[in-house]
């Protein structure tokens, strides 16, 4: 083995930045804290400019060549095949510059560990530089990288094998959790560092607002984040706010719901930096920004509403209560998914505040209605609640470590 891990990372973009999002947090960590050379293949680099608004030329500009950035090669990679299933977005076509991108020579270029994000499938000329490395008795470390989830079943999947039908090759099928027996979440060595270090500058706190064009709301204003996908629940939930008994400062991340709260107002739309009031709301749409931006805001935040994985996990680190919005899925089976969250998010909080949370989830992902006083009066326990909650998904260590150490074994 050498010292440094080599490691390819294939990224096909199937939700709008959450699949990016989550491959480039893995890819940055496995690169800075444990040395591996890591090339991030990716359908869509123009997905990744807008989570790196600072090296958006670099990505743009890649075509059929390649970039590193932060120790990470980002390699555009043309998918033929696009799925259509997951918890993501409709799929996008592959980027036209794409087309003729060149293929990595195969013995030479397949890497010590491969990892397959979210059951992408890998090209066939990967599989078979794969192939030729286990004839010489260097099998590549194959790993699987599942969504997460916190259902039952995931700790009986979790490290489970499965034989390629043709070629000698084993895959290894890894799932993040919230739970013993699980992958874990990604969660950078220094983070609570970080957030300490945030929490305790003022000045730092003044910087992200003043780069938001906004004031530093008053101590009495509740600082909500808003992001998500289209939301019939939203409809009855603004008014709520409108009528709050406190004032709340509502951050939407342009996106797919700000057409939504803009016909709220009376507006055709909502975009960046457009700002509206209207009782005791006032609402602000923020341009989209960077992953470390964003993590600051759900730190600012009192509450912070979530979808997907990428955001639901940085949602978590932040110890803030948060509201989750599961991308749905047919036959409602998206349900099953948010109450196995919910027990384990929920189950240790007091009984009103369990009852109330997961009556508020369920409304937001389509079950009743929202209940705005019921669940905000329950706001001090779970922002009390929030680092205990925090220690429960801590135990089952970190994403990229367990990962890592998976690969070292399987190499061995």
């Amino acid at each position: 083995m050498r010292s440094a891990l080599r490691c390819d990372l294939f990224c096909t973009v199937i939700d709008n930045y959450g699949d990016a999002g989550v491959c480039w947090r893995l890819a940055r960590q496995l690169a800075s804290e444990y040395g591996w050379a890591v090339r991030l293949y990716i359908d869509q680099p123009s997905v990744l400019a807008a989570l790196l608004p600072a090296l958006a030329p670099h990505l743009r500009s890649l075509d059929n060549r390649h970039t590193a950035i932060d120790g990470v090669d980002i390699q555009p990679w043309p998918v033929a095949g696009r799925r259509s299933d997951g918890d993501g977005d409709a799929s996008h076509a592959p980027d036209d510059a794409l087309a003729d991108a060149p293929k990595p020579a195969p013995e030479r270029d397949a890497a010590d560990v491969v990892i397959e994000a979210f059951a992408c499938e890998l090209p066939d000329f990967y599989l078979r530089a794969m192939a030729a490395l286990a004839a010489h008795g260097r099998a590549p470390a194959w790993i699987n990288l599942d969504y997460l989830s916190a259902e039952d079943w995931v700790r009986d999947c979790h490290l489970g094998r499965s034989r390629h039908p043709r070629l000698p090759l084993e895959k290894t099928f890894f799932f993040p959790g919230v739970g013993k027996g699980t992958g874990g979440l990604l969660r950078e060595r220094d983070l609570d560092a970080q957030r300490a270090a945030f929490l305790h500058d003022p000045a730092a706190q003044t910087a992200v607002w003043q780069r938001l064009g906004l004031p530093s709301p008053s101590h009495d204003t509740r600082v909500i984040t808003l992001f998500g996908y289209e939301n019939p629940a939203l409809d009855a939930l603004l008014p709520q706010w409108a009528d709050s008994d406190i004032p709340i400062l509502l951050l939407i991340p342009e996106g797919r719901i700000s057409a939504q709260v803009g016909r709220y107002f009376g507006q055709d739309d909502f975009p960046a930096m457009r700002a509206e009031r209207k009782g005791r709301l006032s609402a602000v749409s923020i341009p989209f920004v960077d992953q470390p931006t964003y993590d600051r805001l759900l730190w600012l935040a009192d509450l912070n509403f979530v979808r997907g994985e990428e955001s639901f996990v940085r949602a978590q680190w932040a110890e803030r209560p948060s509201v989750w919005q599961i991308y749905p899925q047919s036959d409602d089976v998206h349900l099953d998914k948010l109450d196995a969250m919910l027990r384990h998010y929920a189950g240790d909080l007091p009984e009103p505040a369990q009852a109330a949370v997961t009556r508020f989830w369920r409304a937001w992902n389509g079950v009743g209605t929202p209940d705005w006083p019921d669940f905000q009066q329950h706001h001090e326990t779970l922002m009390r609640y929030a680092p205990q909650w925090v220690d429960v998904l801590r135990k089952p260590g970190s994403l990229a470590a367990n990962l890592a150490g998976l690969a070292k074994s399987r190499l061995k």
